[in-house]
């Protein structure tokens, strides 16, 4: 049973609203809200108490685009957890192709390396116990009803993952929203290795679906964002299957971490043809995702960078 969960990118969105679903267990115990800014968790915080009625929240600051500030939360961690929840992400910003410190893309450095060097370091700290979940994505296997290709790796070797994380592997052709969906393809890969490497733990990733009310378009350039954000997705894409509510989507992960029916290493989303309802094991659509070798070629090129 997990009782002591970590939610990171907790303060909005689908963090927020999964950790107020948690709360409402009586086994859960206390959750830590990992973010960044400390006033916005702050003010989260109380939010959530209020909602809840509990008093079971603590800030924890944490920068998964910095890596330095991952380690150092994981220092500051006073006790174990039983699961985490890797929620924080997005599409890197106004300069998701910027360079981090560490060499990757700031897409790669927010959905993937920062949550990386984070599990890592609680493996090493002993402060991990039960369930790692990663959210990924849909996109991690192609939409083809919202132009998100499918992942195309010519070899899949680790050199080749190693360019997707660094950005080279894209050349000029830089979509955020194409990107987005390789790097989710990339950490699901990660995940899966993980769980064979460390079979006391159990790793999922889950997607939320195409979740409404979130942050995730905010970045995007401004015509982009006007048509995901107002228009396509609280409109023409609930008629289409293609999204669903805040709640339905945080209610994904909720769900999962206690769920006994959800292998290690799988990777659980929507039927092919749409982003809500139940969530299946997407290498029935995906075989790449079964490969060992892709899997430990990701796990392989996203270590090198942390």
């Amino acid at each position: 049973m997990n009782k002591v969960i970590m939610i990171t990118g907790a303060n909005t969105g689908i963090g927020k609203d999964t950790a107020r679903q948690l709360a409402l267990k009586s086994e859960t115990t206390k959750i830590y809200l990992a973010c960044r800014n400390k006033a916005k968790a702050e003010i989260a915080k109380k939010d959530l108490e209020k909602i809840t009625g509990r008093k079971i929240f603590e800030i924890i600051i944490l920068d998964v685009s910095d890596t330095d500030s991952v380690r150092k939360a994981v220092r500051n961690l006073k006790e174990p957890i039983d699961a985490i929840i890797l929620n924080a992400g997005g599409v890197g910003g106004k300069t998701p192709r910027a360079l981090t410190k560490d060499g990757v893309t700031t897409i790669t450095a927010i959905n993937l390396l920062g949550h990386v060097v984070l599990v890592n370091e609680l493996l090493d700290a002993n402060k991990l116990r039960n369930t790692v979940l990663f959210a990924s994505s849909e996109a991690a296997r192609g939409i083809k009803k919202t132009g998100m290709k499918r992942p195309d790796l010519k070899t899949s070797s680790i050199e080749e993952f190693r360019n997707v994380f660094n950005g080279q592997y894209f050349g000029s052709d830089f979509d955020a929203l194409q990107v987005y969906g390789v790097i989710k393809y990339g950490g699901t890969l990660w995940m899966s290795s993980m769980a064979r490497k460390y079979p006391h733990i159990k790793f999922l990733s889950i997607s939320p679906g195409g979740t409404r009310g979130t942050e995730g378009f905010d970045s995007l350039p401004f015509l982009q964002k006007i048509m995901f954000k107002y228009i396509g997705m609280p409109i023409f894409m609930p008629l289409m299957g293609l999204s669903h509510s805040l709640p339905k989507g945080a209610k994904r992960f909720v769900d999962g971490i206690n769920n006994p029916n959800l292998e290690s290493g799988g990777f659980y989303a929507s039927k092919e043809n749409v982003l809500t309802g139940p969530i299946i094991d997407q290498s029935v659509i995906f075989q790449d995702l079964k490969n060992e070798q892709y899997q430990d070629n990701a796990y392989e090129a996203i270590q090198s960078f942390a």
